[in-house]
């Protein structure tokens, strides 16, 4: 690990909260989020199809927008003290975005452990899901293709499941249980409205595509190789309230145990380093990232 991770978490959350009593909020949105879409389901019947197809592409933004902010600050940053409570999230978190959280959590915990990273002398990259991992000649993997490709290139929840169980058998336990709850809830709700289910499942690949759309951006241009510079990031204020600071994604690189309300703090306290550095700023949010001025990668 970097020295840059020595820091420990901010410890103002009470008895309730592990690290801030600000995390009500992305507690909050977790069931909002489940809500609207139990909603959405029992609303199916009595819905036109011009209503139904709002519905699902709103289910596949809110699918990119959930992995990169509240299910993103979950991995690293637990919410709540208690390990029932936790456990509440990870299986909402789980029926809300279509992915097992624990298994998403192993494949982002290997990301950190890479940063992005070009392919060594094998043509093999520590992070599964690099730009760089099937680019050309060191440089990064096109957008288009990295965005529409990457869903599929994803291990399946089995292979997953046995890479965590090699160090981790409880761990590997929990996120099958999270595999079989899903399917389970799924199989249930096609057994009740089978078109639901058959609609949304294109918008659910939309909704992984938008999540590997902000994951591009949040890497394209930046320098794996310097742990300082390893992220892009994005000072949108607007991109920054809905994502909960997901913009600060060099710094979060930086010292990923940092509190996504301490994104701002952290900036100024290592911007001369950054400066220094060369890391990468864009514009736009990440999912625009596209029209921000390319970087030589």
């Amino acid at each position: 690990m970097h020295q840059n991770n020595r820091k420990a978490p901010d410890r103002r959350g009470g008895a309730l909260f592990r690290h801030s009593v600000w995390d009500a909020v992305p507690a909050a949105l977790v069931f909002l989020h489940l809500g609207l879409l139990a909603a959405f389901f029992i609303a199916w019947p009595s819905l036109g199809w011009a209503a139904r197809l709002a519905g699902a592409a709103l289910y596949a933004a809110a699918i990119g927008w959930n992995q990169d902010s509240v299910s993103h600050n979950f991995i690293h940053n637990p919410f709540f003290t208690s390990k029932r409570l936790n456990r509440i999230i990870d299986f909402a978190l789980t029926l809300e975005n279509g992915t097992p959280q624990t298994m998403y959590r192993f494949v982002h915990m290997r990301h950190h452990a890479g940063n992005s990273d070009r392919p060594d002398a094998q043509g093999v990259t520590l992070d599964p899901i690099s730009v760089y991992r099937h680019g050309r000649d060191g440089k990064a993997e096109g957008a288009w293709s990295y965005v529409l490709k990457g869903f599929w290139r994803d291990d399946g929840p089995f292979a997953v499941a046995r890479q965590i169980r090699a160090k981790r058998p409880d761990e590997a336990r929990r996120a099958l249980q999270e595999f079989w709850v899903l399917v389970a809830v799924y199989a249930g709700a096609a057994m009740i409205h089978w078109d639901f289910v058959l609609v949304l499942a294109p918008f659910y690949y939309l909704g992984q595509s938008l999540s590997f759309l902000i994951a591009y951006y949040e890497h394209f241009g930046a320098r794996p190789e310097a742990p300082i510079a390893t992220g892009v990031s994005t000072y949108e204020p607007i991109y920054n309230l809905v994502f909960l600071n997901n913009g600060y994604h060099a710094e979060h690189h930086y010292r990923p145990k940092q509190h996504w309300t301490r994104m701002r703090a952290l900036r100024a306290e290592i911007l001369t380093e950054q400066r220094a550095a060369g890391v990468r700023v864009i514009g736009p949010a990440h999912f625009l990232g596209f029209l921000a001025r390319r970087p030589v990668a």
